[in-house]
């Protein structure tokens, strides 16, 4: 499915972080040239440990997606480039709204005009968030919802997202979107809650602790790393990607204290403590939320393959051995 990326060469920026070191990895063993560029800053994901087992196999470049001049270098001759590098936290978001602004939107632009005026055949692929789409109108959401963020970061991030449909349409640029949901698996950020919660849950798990959940009714869907990064080659090697945007999702959805009782159950032990959801959060909570993942399966094929429990188990034993590089 994805045999033209032999020989490719491909820049991956946040390739140090969650899922650009398992897009990496992927790229690695399909034999292509891979550059990854990372600021390492330590809020944002970054972890060496990440490649620890390809470092060998790829190129590794410590510069900040902010950085119009290292980018200029760094994006000539590269055939794709996978455009992963991004502020997720939205509670940072908001205490720091021009950090977000600068990384989320800013920059993005100015990647984008870099590949406009120095090679404007590459392929690009961005990584967007379902959290634009805010508190939904209905379930599942499906691309045609209404845009609605409720908070700093789904503003710059659909700011982002769509800087780069504009470039496809207007100078063909190949670029487009994919907005992901709750993403998880070995590599994901775990020492706090700036990517997703299930981190935190996973960390004090093996520490063997008991972990909170917040309210318990709210409903969301996952997607296992690996699912995330074939969705991210589908995008980059069919053309029928081009200047679209597709949402990433699973089916069903689970409630928060559903998805506690899978992870003990996967772990083989722990427990967990229902709590009231901080009022500090409650303002920019978005409730229940799941994708329709339609769009993308008729056009591109794509599904999720890996369900929620074997998710939990692979990322459960990884964390058991690897946890002390994550923290």
């Amino acid at each position: 499915m994805h045999s033209n990326f032999d020989g490719s060469r491909i820049l991956i920026t946040g390739g140090l972080g969650f899922i650009g070191s398992n897009l990496a990895r992927s790229l690695v063993q399909m034999g292509a040239k891979v550059t990854l560029v990372d600021s390492l800053i330590p809020e944002y994901g970054g972890n060496l440990y990440n490649i620890h087992d390809i470092k060998e196999q790829i190129d590794v470049n410590i510069s900040d997606v902010r950085d119009v001049h290292s980018f200029r270098y760094l994006v000539q001759g590269q055939d794709y480039l996978f455009n992963l590098a991004g502020q997720t936290s939205h509670m940072d978001s908001m205490s720091d709204p021009y950090t977000d602004l600068q990384i989320n939107s800013l920059a993005q632009l100015s990647i984008l005009e870099t590949c406009r005026q120095y090679n404007p055949d590459i392929r690009v692929v961005f990584a967007s968030t379902r959290q634009i789409y805010g508190k939904p109108d209905y379930l599942p959401v499906d691309e045609k919802h209404l845009l609605r963020p409720v908070d700093v970061n789904g503003i710059n991030k659909m700011a982002g997202e769509w800087y780069h449909i504009l470039y496809n349409n207007v100078y063909d640029i190949p670029a487009s979107a994919l907005r992901l949901t709750n993403t998880y698996g070995p590599g994901m950020r775990v020492k706090d809650a700036r990517q997703t919660f299930l981190g935190i849950w996973i960390r004090l798990l093996v520490e063997g602790k008991p972990f909170e959940v917040w309210g318990g009714e709210q409903l969301r869907d996952f997607n296992y790393v690996d699912d995330v990064v074939n969705a991210l080659l589908v995008c980059a090697s069919h053309d029928d990607a081009r200047g679209k945007i597709f949402n990433l999702g699973a089916n069903p959805p689970v409630s928060l204290k559903e998805t506690a009782e899978l992870l003990i159950e996967a772990a083989g032990e722990g427990e967990y403590n229902i709590r009231q959801f901080p009022v500090e959060r409650k303002r920019i909570d978005i409730g229940d939320y799941y994708s329709d993942y339609t769009y993308i399966h008729e056009t591109l094929g794509w599904e999720p393959q890996i369900g929620l429990l074997e998710g939990f188990k692979r990322s459960v034993d990884y964390y058991r051995w690897a946890l002390p590089h994550y923290l």
